[in-house]
C-alpha cells in the first residue's frame, strides 16, 4: 500500500510551531494582524474565510473580515485596500477571489502592499519567487513543499511533472520544485501526449481542476502523487464510475448529495503510487496553514525579528 501524505498532520505541526512565534510578537507589543476582504456571498468563499478566521482565533492572530457589497466598484475596493495598507496593526491583507465581474481584479490585487501580500500574488513577490529571494510564497504550492519536506520525500534530482499552469498553483509549484533541484515539466491543455509526459514524473502534481482526470495511464509506477484539485461532484453516475460503485462511497454521496473529488482517480492512485495525498485531507489543510505562516513571517519582518 502507498504512503498516505496526511495534510492534517502537517497542518497541526505547522500551527504548533507558529504558536511560540506569535507569543513572542504579542509580548513585543501586539499579535500578528490579518485582514480578509470578502465581497458578496459566494458559498465556497464563505466557508474558506470562516476557516481562516477560526484558525486565526486558534493561534491568537488578530483577524478582521471586511464585507463590501456585491455591487462594489473597483474604485471603492481600491480605497479599502489603501486604508488597510496604511494600518500599522495589520501585517497581512488577503482579497478573497473571485471578485464580481465589474471589479478589475488585477488592479485590486496590485494595490495590496507587497509587504502585506500574504497570498504571494503581487508581481514583486512573484519576482522574489522567481529569483529565489525571501518573501511570501503562494500558500498552496508552499504547502506542497512542506508536505514533501516533512515526509522526507527527496526532490533534488527527481523528475517532477506539474499538470496545470495557473499563476496561483501550477507556475509557483513548478518554480519551488525547481529551486529544490528537481527537473520540472509543466503540462497543460495543449500538451501533446499528456499521459505519456505525466508518466515521466517521479513526482506528479495534479492542479487542473478536473475531477478524476488523472488515471492509471498518467501515473508512473512508484510515483509520488500530489493531488491539488478539490471538486464538489453532484453527478451520481460520475461518482459511481470513479468510486467503482463502492457501497460506502455511494451511501455517503446519497446522504450528502455530493462527493469531494480530486484531480486524480482515487482507486488508480492507490494501485500505482508509492505515496499520495488524499482528497479531502491532503493539500487542502495546508493552504490555510501556510497563510498563517506567511502572516506571522510578515509580522516578524515588520517587527525587525528576521
Amino acid at each position: 500500500m502507498p504512503e498516505i501524505l496526511d495534510g492534517n498532520r502537517v497542518r497541526d505541526e505547522i500551527k504548533a510551531e507558529l504558536k511560540p512565534r506569535i507569543s513572542t510578537l504579542t509580548a513585543k507589543g501586539r499579535p500578528p494582524g490579518l485582514a480578509v476582504v470578502l465581497v458578496g456571498s459566494n458559498p465556497a468563499s464563505e466557508i474558506y474565510v470562516r476557516n481562516k478566521v477560526k484558525t486565526c482565533e486558534d493561534l491568537g492572530i488578530h483577524s478582521e473580515t471586511l464585507r463590501p457589497p456585491e455591487s462594489v466598484t473597483t474604485g471603492e475596493l481600491l480605497a479599502t485596500i489603501d486604508a488597510l495598507n496604511a494600518r500599522d496593526d495589520l501585517d497581512g491583507i488577503l482579497v478573497q477571489l473571485p471578485l464580481p465581474p465589474q471589479v478589475d481584479s488585477k488592479r485590486v490585487l496590485l494595490a495590496v502592499a507587497p509587504a502585506k501580500d500574504v497570498d504571494g500574488f503581487h508581481p514583486c513577490n512573484v519576482g522574489n519567487l522567481v529569483a529565489a529571494l525571501p518573501g511570501p510564497r503562494p500558500c498552496t504550492p508552499a504547502g506542497i513543499m512542506e508536505l514533501l519536506k516533512r515526509y522526507r520525500i527527496p526532490v533534488a534530482g527527481k523528475r517532477a511533472v506539474v499538470v496545470g499552469r495557473s499563476d496561483i498553483v501550477g507556475k509557483p509549484a513548478a518554480l519551488l520544485l525547481l529551486h529544490e533541484h528537481a527537473t520540472v515539466t509543466i503540462c497543460h491543455s495543449k500538451t501533446a501526449d499528456l499521459a505519456g509526459v505525466c508518466r515521466e514524473g517521479e513526482i506528479l502534481v495534479a492542479a487542473l481542476g478536473r475531477p478524476a482526470m488523472i488515471t492509471a495511464d498518467f501515473i508512473r509506477p512508484g510515483a509520488v502523487v500530489i493531488d491539488v484539485g478539490t471538486t464538489r461532484v453532484t453527478d451520481r453516475a460520475l461518482a459511481a464510475r470513479v468510486f467503482r460503485n463502492a457501497a460506502d462511497k455511494l451511501a455517503s454521496f446519497d446522504k450528502r448529495g455530493f462527493a469531494l473529488m480530486g484531480d486524480v482517480d482515487p482507486v488508480d492512485v492507490i494501485e500505482k503510487a508509492s505515496a499520495y495525498t488524499p482528497v479531502p485531507g491532503g493539500v487542502g489543510p495546508l493552504t490555510i496553514a501556510m497563510l498563517m505562516a506567511n502572516t506571522v513571517a510578515a509580522a516578524e519582518r515588520r517587527a525587525g525579528l528576521c
